[in-house]
């Protein structure tokens, strides 16, 4: 419908699942007056289309806090969510300085223009492409395998356990996702939690359904993350919440 939010979602070949989450899109954007983005633990890689036609690329760093969609003149954009371990491998920097926030890069990044945001299956195709181009060789095991971890049990396997796992240190697992991402493993793992009670409370269970040690700190976590209480997160009023997105589309 002409002027109705237009959202798209597509999980990546499993060649590069450790690396890409999904590729989605959200169109007709100049229509949502009240919309909230709330932490998922994703590196975002946006290429926006302008209310004026124009293209403008940005990576955003994770988010620890909601925050407004925010006012401009984009109009749609095209995404690739990455996982973090892409942050190393596939874009080749840290993001840490990017917490809560974003950067512009060049309008021609990876060979893209504003054509390219004509179709969003051909889209998806040309980054796949552009990124199976740059995985490297050798990826290290234990990254990669905590990774595997924390995705599988949705951050909830306590950081011994996990350092105990792998055979990493626990020290220098905290200063690899500081100096990645420019947050703990523990506030990272506490994102994944969040974002795995989204489809609970969506549903209506506004009840702890992981590893939370009562109602209160269930309660308090999700005002944290969400920046409301779980209640009114579950009516999500106006449709503001635009992660809930990813729930109508399967």
């Amino acid at each position: 419908m002409k002027g109705q939010l237009l959202y798209k979602f597509i999980r990546p070949d499993k060649s590069l699942a450790d690396f890409v989450y999904s590729f989605s899109c959200l169109q007709n954007l100049s229509n949502i007056k009240e919309g909230v983005i709330i932490p998922n633990g994703k590196i975002d890689l946006l290429f926006c289309k302008t209310i004026s036609n124009q293209l403008r690329i940005s990576l955003m760093g994770l988010e620890t806090k909601p925050k407004p969609m925010p006012d401009g003149d984009i109009s749609a954009f095209f995404a690739i969510n990455f996982n973090p371990l892409a942050v190393e491998y596939i874009l080749q920097q840290p993001i840490a300085n990017l917490l809560n926030t974003g950067a512009t890069l060049p309008n021609n990044f990876w060979d893209f223009h504003l054509h390219d945001l004509d179709n969003f299956e051909s889209f998806c195709e040309k980054a796949a492409q552009k990124i199976t181009s740059i995985i490297p060789n050798e990826i290290d095991d234990r990254k990669q395998k905590l990774f595997d971890l924390i995705f599988a049990t949705n951050g909830e396997m306590r950081i011994k356990e996990l350092s105990e796992k792998i055979f990493w240190n626990e020290r220098q697992i905290n200063r690899y996702f500081n100096q990645q991402f420019g947050i703990s493993l523990k506030a990272y793992c506490n994102i994944l939690r969040f974002q795995a009670s989204l489809p609970y409370i969506k549903e209506g269970n506004i009840f702890p359904q992981l590893d939370f040690s009562d109602q209160s700190h269930f309660i308090k976590e999700i005002k944290k993350l969400s920046g409301v209480s779980p209640k009114e997160l579950s009516q999500n009023k106006n449709d503001r919440f635009l992660q809930f997105l990813v729930y109508n589309s399967k």
